[in-house]
């Protein structure tokens, strides 16, 4: 009976376990970090740089993703299709219109290590621009990534209570007039 149990433990050591990260309100970066640690399997105890042990990773929202500063203007993406003049670059913001999706691959793709298992670790990397996951992935779903970044409440999201009790920084005098 001993061995029954020993191979069940194997068997849920080298599993592949499903992960959801909401992409919402987070900067493409640091949702590729999170990201490619469970593709390539180093949270795992039995990781080894040679042995293919990772797991699927399903990120929603990357339609909501965030960028600092002014990067959906200055951030460029460059491509070349090999033909004379075939030099391709597009914004951030050009590139996330056309398909949102794309820019996660993308850092995703360029945050993996660069050998051949990168093409079989990206076949387990599952997007979606909305929250809405078809059902039988859904179903495969063990444990959720936290998010990399606490995302901040809008104004429309506090309560009036909430508002009337958070501290003024400046009252304005009674003669004030507003233009």
């Amino acid at each position: 009976m001993a061995s029954y149990t020993k191979a069940a433990q194997q068997w849920a050591t080298f599993a592949r376990a499903w992960y959801l990260l909401d992409a919402k309100m987070q900067p493409p970066g640091k949702i590729a970090a999170a990201t490619v640690i469970r593709l390539e399997g180093r949270h795992k105890p039995i990781y080894h740089a040679l042995s293919d042990c990772g797991d699927h990773v399903v990120i929603i929202n990357t339609r909501h993703i965030a960028f600092s500063g002014n990067k959906w203007e200055q951030k460029v993406y460059s491509s070349h299709t090999g033909y004379p003049g075939g030099f391709k670059q597009v914004t951030a913001t050009q590139l996330h219109l056309k398909d949102p999706t794309a820019i996660v691959k993308l850092t995703v793709y360029r945050m993996l290590p660069k050998n051949l298992q990168r093409r079989t670790m990206m076949q387990r990397l599952h997007l979606f621009p909305e929250d809405v996951i078809p059902e039988d992935i859904q179903k495969n779903l063990l444990q959720e990534i936290p998010q990399p970044r606490a995302v901040p409440k809008r104004l429309d999201e506090y309560t009036p209570e909430e508002v009337a009790a958070f501290p003024k920084v400046w009252t304005p005098p009674k003669d004030f007039r507003r233009k």
